[in-house]
C-alpha cells in the first residue's frame, strides 16, 4: 500500500486567484516545490483534489482546467516533482455531485486506483471542505494551511479545527507530515 498527500489546488499549492483558468496565471506559493519534493522523496504520492465550480457555472471549460494542470505539471517537472494525478469536480455547488469536496469519493478512487492506504495518508487544504474531505475518507490527519482562505477559516471555524493541524503553509505541512 502507498501513502499519499492529497492536496487542494487553489490557495494551497498555487495562489488563490478568482476562478483561475489561464495557465499563464499559475503561481506556486514560495517553498511549494521544495515541500513537494521532500514529500515525494519520502515516498508519498502527491494527488491533487480540486473543486472547479467555474466549469459548472459556465465561466470556463474542462479544457481550460486541463491546460492549467498541464502548466502545473510542467512547472513541477522542472523542479523534479511529479504530481501523481488530478481529480477534478467540475460541478457548481448547487449542482448534484458525488465527488465535490467534502465528499471523500476522490480519495476512495485514489485508494483503489493507486493502492493508497488512507489511514496513513494526509489531506492538505485551505478550506474546511478540504479538511472534511480527508476526515470523511478516514485519513490520518487533515491539515489546514494559512494560505489562500486558510487564515479566514482558522478565525471562523472555531472548534471544527480541533482535529486538524494548522500550518503556516505547505512547507510547514510537509515538515509536520514527515516529522
Amino acid at each position: 500500500m502507498s501513502r499519499a498527500v492529497f492536496l487542494d489546488r487553489d490557495g494551497t499549492l498555487i495562489e488563490e486567484k478568482n476562478y483561475l483558468h489561464r495557465p499563464e496565471d499559475v503561481e506556486f506559493y514560495p517553498g511549494a516545490f521544495a515541500a513537494l519534493k521532500k514529500l515525494q522523496q519520502a515516498g508519498l504520492l502527491l494527488i491533487v483534489v480540486t473543486n472547479q465550480s467555474g466549469v459548472g457555472r459556465g465561466y470556463f471549460t474542462l479544457q481550460d482546467v486541463a491546460a492549467v494542470h498541464q502548466r502545473m505539471t510542467s512547472d513541477c517537472a522542472r523542479e523534479g516533482v511529479t504530481l501523481t494525478h488530478f481529480y477534478i469536480a467540475p460541478e457548481a455547488p448547487d449542482q448534484p455531485s458525488l465527488v465535490r469536496k467534502p465528499s471523500p469519493q476522490f480519495l476512495f478512487d485514489a485508494r483503489d486506483q493507486f493502492h493508497v492506504d488512507l489511514a496513513s495518508s494526509f489531506m492538505v487544504g485551505d478550506k474546511l471542505i478540504d479538511l472534511e474531505c480527508g476526515w470523511n475518507a478516514g485519513v490520518k490527519q487533515s491539515i489546514l494551511v494559512r494560505t489562500g482562505y486558510g487564515r479566514e477559516v482558522e478565525r471562523s471555524a472555531g472548534d471544527k479545527l480541533r482535529r486538524a493541524f494548522v500550518a503556516e503553509g505547505l512547507a510547514e505541512a510537509a515538515d509536520h507530515i514527515l516529522g
